[in-house]
C-alpha cells in the first residue's frame, strides 16, 4: 500500500472513530496501518539523512563528522 492510500485509510478510520466509533477489527486495522506508516516514515527520514553531504568550511576542515548518526 502506498503512502497516499495508507494515509487516506488512516484518516477514514479517524473520522469514523469520531462519529460512530470503531469495531474491534477496525481498531486492529488502524493500529496495523499506523505502524506501517511509521515504518515508511522512518525509512524516508533515514534515506534523507543518509544522503546529506557535508561541506568543508573555509579552513578546509569538515564541519561535521562524516557519519550523520554520530551528531550531538
Amino acid at each position: 500500500m502506498n503512502n497516499e492510500k495508507l494515509i487516506a485509510r488512516i484518516n477514514e478510520l479517524a473520522r469514523k472513530q469520531k462519529t460512530v466509533g470503531l469495531t474491534e477489527d477496525e481498531i486492529a486495522e488502524r493500529a496495523k496501518l499506523r505502524e506501517q506508516y511509521l515504518v515508511l516514515f522512518r525509512a524516508q527520514v533515514r534515506h534523507h539523512l543518509d544522503n546529506i553531504r557535508y561541506v568543508e568550511d573555509e579552513e578546509g576542515e569538515q564541519e561535521a563528522n562524516s557519519d550523520p548518526r554520530n551528531f550531538h
